[in-house]
């Protein structure tokens, strides 16, 4: 876990031998439906300078997903149906890489979490942009608390924190 997308380790992931990084869009690098803006664009000239490939991936139809990676310079899997491994596999066959190769990112345990532990790739859960969302992520969110507490409970036992080594 980190606190944002930004906050991703991108360069020393690189380095330990990651080649490719799936993103979520909506409320991971911008608020749900915003276009892409300067610090999208930042982010992924970040990613793609150190040496990693990327891969947009949302359950979000063409309209919005097609102009957001055009913006930034990436490919895109709308309407993937994640949590479903498939547009993740398919984002791995497109660049020729291996799970081991390859890691998420995101903002939601039940999307993009599990979408990442189905394909068998390592995930990193970042804290939602804008706390206002549809219903439907709402109740999502909900179920989510419980885990996270969990989780940081966990993080706190073995002594690492929130923010701390990125895949030990």
């Amino acid at each position: 876990m980190v606190a944002s997308a930004e906050d991703v380790p991108y360069e020393a992931l690189y380095e330990r031998g990651f080649r490719l990084v799936i993103l979520d869009i909506d409320n991971t690098i911008v608020p749900h439906d915003a276009p892409a803006d300067e610090h999208a664009t930042a982010l992924f000239y970040r990613i793609h300078a150190s040496g990693l490939r990327s891969v947009v991936i949302s359950n979000n139809n063409r309209a919005r997903v097609q102009p957001f990676a055009e913006a930034v310079g990436t490919h895109f899997i709308c309407k993937a149906g994640k949590p479903k491994s498939g547009a993740y596999q398919k984002a791995m066959a497109k660049y020729g890489v291996t799970r081991q190769e390859t890691f998420a990112v995101g903002d939601q345990i039940f999307t993009d979490q599990w979408g990442a532990m189905a394909a068998g790739i390592r995930m990193i859960l970042v804290s939602p942009i804008d706390p206002a969302e549809r219903q439907s992520i709402v109740f999502k969110r909900k179920l989510e608390r419980p885990l996270l507490w969990i989780y940081r409970r966990v993080m706190k036992k073995n002594g690492t924190t929130y923010g701390g080594e990125i895949f030990s």
